[in-house]
């Protein structure tokens, strides 16, 4: 391994994280200080659905696409919607199995394992740019930052599946690419569109509340 390698898995990786922290802390602290608004109106509903049932129903909503109509009438767009994020977060893990726990990487079954969700997620990625750039609805939304972003998670799912074998048939430069782009991710991210998975229990905590205050949260089936 050289020592720019090294470098890159190590050293960068941690800054990048303690940045990464850092900032997400500010965040935190930032958005806590804000109070939360009042409810205006009494109870109503059934007694059984209380604030604390429509707070865990809201955090639960992201796994259960039969809850909003979006994912309900579109199943293959929530399918899509899993494949990239499970793609991140491999991606994710494997940048912390390579540097620390290698011998993982010696299993052909892992390598695999990398590579299936790693590739699986390039491919919706490159869907979404395509998506993007012909809607006329989405394009007319998107920010700068939202092909920037998008553009980037594609090139590091890419260099992810290339590096995942994490020996010389992987080659250096792979390795080196995907780890500078994943240490740009961790101080990025922060800064971007891409944060919202850090306001989502926050969000979804105060909607899910209001929601199960007011009968609504857990939604009933007829």
């Amino acid at each position: 391994m050289s020592e720019l390698l090294h470098f890159a898995e190590h050293t960068l990786q941690e800054v990048a994280l303690i940045i990464m922290a850092c900032v997400y802390t500010v965040r935190v602290f930032w958005l806590l200080r804000f109070k939360a608004g009042k409810e205006r109106q009494p109870a109503t509903g059934a007694a059984d659905t209380t604030p604390r049932k429509g707070i865990l129903y809201s955090w639960a909503n992201i796994v259960m696409p039969w809850g909003m109509e979006s994912t309900r009438t579109k199943p293959l767009m929530y399918i899509q919607f899993v494949i990239f994020h499970v793609g991140v977060t491999t991606a994710i893990i494997m940048s912390f199995v390579i540097p620390y726990l290698p011998k993982l990487m010696e299993s052909n079954g892992v390598v695999l394992f990398f590579q299936i969700t790693t590739g699986a997620a390039f491919i919706i990625a490159v869907l979404r740019i395509i998506r993007r750039v012909s809607g006329p609805v989405l394009r007319a939304i998107s920010t700068p930052d939202d092909y920037f972003s998008l553009i980037l998670l594609t090139a590091w799912f890419a260099f992810a599946f290339l590096a995942a074998p994490n020996n010389s048939a992987a080659g250096e430069t792979n390795l080196l690419v995907y780890f500078f782009l994943t240490a740009f991710f961790l101080i990025y991210v922060p800064f971007s569109k891409i944060s919202h998975y850090l306001y989502y229990p926050f969000t979804r905590y105060y909607f899910g509340k209001s929601m199960g205050f007011r009968g609504v949260y857990p939604i009933r089936r007829g």
